[in-house]
């Protein structure tokens, strides 16, 4: 027969366990909310850092490169809905405007939607297919496929 002092040490261990536990485990929850809060805070900081360095450094990236290749130094400039309104003027898909262009159709998918820029050799070419008509593009384009 067990020890009754025993048995009632061992339980009242186990009782106080049960209670540091629950009573700890809200700290536990808010102080890793408060790890994940302080890790975005940490990436926004870096963030904004590399962004002033790079403003810093000489301003925006696609800028400075369009400045410098185009020909005869003239910067160009560039607008998705423009380029789309240029399309659709044309009546072609952006696959076809591509081929014109010398480009993927996902190029044209994406300066059209404003997720990438054209570099200054292919607002060149867009540029230069400002001033043709829907016949002539389409010759054009016969040309290129066929």
């Amino acid at each position: 027969m067990p020890n009754i002092a025993v048995v009632l040490k061992d339980e009242i261990a186990r009782i106080a366990r049960k209670e540091v536990r629950t009573q700890t485990q809200d700290f536990k929850k808010a102080s890793a909310q408060y790890r994940t809060h302080i890790a975005a805070l940490r990436r926004r900081v870096d963030e904004l850092e590399r962004e002033l360095k790079r403003v810093r450094k000489g301003g925006t990236r696609a800028a400075p490169a369009a400045a410098d290749d185009t020909p005869e130094g003239k910067q160009r400039r560039f607008s998705p809905t423009r380029l789309a309104a240029q399309r659709r003027k044309l009546g072609l898909s952006a696959a076809d405007f591509a081929t014109l262009l010398g480009v993927s159709g996902q190029s044209v998918y994406k300066w059209e939607h404003g997720e990438a820029r054209p570099r200054a050799q292919q607002l060149e070419a867009i540029a230069a297919l400002r001033g043709i008509g829907k016949r002539e593009a389409a010759e054009r384009l016969e040309k290129l496929q066929g």
